[in-house]
């Protein structure tokens, strides 16, 4: 456990419901960690996709009652900010060498140790989903496993790359301005919740877009340029023996990014779950779809919630599971890309 005067604590209870803050210092700048529930339960680790942090990310997941009962009787969680991303972050000095992905996933362990952890469950979103699988292959004995939304894992394409490059220098002159929020919410959502000119956009994406407004443009866009620079990480794939569950959008930009990643993983221990009519951030999108998979993955651990209660809402039943991940074998065995809604001829 590191010394008390490596951090700073925040009080954020106001805006975090019971969580409180951390400011951790690590070998490459300080870092923002917000712990919700009992730290005496097993750790799950979050991290955010680009520009984004936990509440913007996750905040549909935990606020949906079903998962976050689910996910908080099982664990303590610990949401993890990328550098200067977490709530009122001052600009990150332009001094400040710029970490790469490397160091970015170095950081988590020195979160872990600071708050004492040993091996960790972690959830990721697209660039924080490759942060943790990055974190995962260097450092395995210190991973459960690993629940990857839209995740990905090679270098960028050369399209990914422009389009990078376009957004970083934007945020360089311009900051956070129109044309980035617009090129991040199609990152992040679908069509039908963007909105259009006759359809308004939905209240997620409007309280997204005040949360982009927060951010310093200098350190969304040293993530930003940190990602851009990424290296493939599909050959050590197969190495990764810790479970893996991953969850992509059906209209997500990154959807062929999450099937070539899941067909480099060893199949005995992972599985697919496609959300249909859903883009990359399902935790905000459609939370209920991560519920029941959530669920029975975590049995493969021994952690189970007998209580669990279907919502109505949820666009899951365990009549349109596939009948693999149903099995005692739980996610051990077989790769199914389960659909997520009954169509309509059913």
């Amino acid at each position: 456990m590191a010394d008390s005067s490596d951090s700073v604590s925040i009080d954020m209870e106001t805006i975090s419901l019971g969580g409180k803050e951390y400011l951790v210092k690590t070998q490459h700048g300080p870092i923002s960690v917000a712990v919700f529930g009992d730290q005496d339960k097993p750790a799950l680790i979050t991290y955010p996709d680009l520009a984004l942090n936990h509440i913007s990310c996750f905040q549909g997941l935990f606020f949906c009652p079903e998962a976050s009962s689910l996910l908080l009787h099982n664990f303590c969680i610990y949401h993890i900010s990328p550098p200067g991303h977490e709530l009122g972050a001052g600009p990150i000095g332009s001094d400040e060498l710029m970490p790469s992905v490397d160091d970015l996933a170095d950081q988590i362990l020195e979160v872990l140790n600071f708050f004492g952890l040993g091996a960790v469950m972690c959830m990721g979103v697209t660039a924080g989903a490759y942060i943790l699988t990055l974190f995962a292959m260097k450092y395995r004995q210190r991973v459960l496993g690993l629940i990857l939304v839209s995740p990905l894992c090679r270098a960028p394409s050369w399209t990914e790359w422009l389009l990078n490059k376009v957004m970083s220098n934007l945020l360089y002159f311009y900051g956070m301005c129109g044309v980035v929020k617009e090129l991040l919410l199609k990152r992040y959502f679908s069509k039908e919740v963007r909105g259009s000119g006759q359809v308004p956009e939905s209240d997620i994406v409007q309280a997204c877009v005040r949360l982009l407004d927060e951010r310093q443009s200098i350190n969304v866009w040293q993530f930003l340029e940190a990602m851009n620079g990424r290296p493939d990480l599909s050959e050590g794939l197969r190495k990764l023996h810790c479970r893996s569950l991953i969850f992509i959008g059906e209209n997500s930009p990154f959807h062929s990014e999450a099937l070539h990643m899941t067909s480099k993983l060893d199949r005995r221990y992972s599985a697919l779950v496609e959300v249909q009519a859903c883009g990359s951030m399902v935790t905000e999108e459609q939370p209920h779809a991560m519920l029941i998979p959530i669920e029975y993955f975590l049995m493969g651990y021994g952690l189970y919630r007998p209580t669990l209660s279907l919502s109505p809402r949820s666009p899951l039943s365990p009549s349109c599971i596939s009948p693999e991940l149903l099995s005692p074998e739980s996610m051990g065995l077989k790769l199914k890309p389960i659909k997520t809604r009954i169509s309509l001829e059913v």
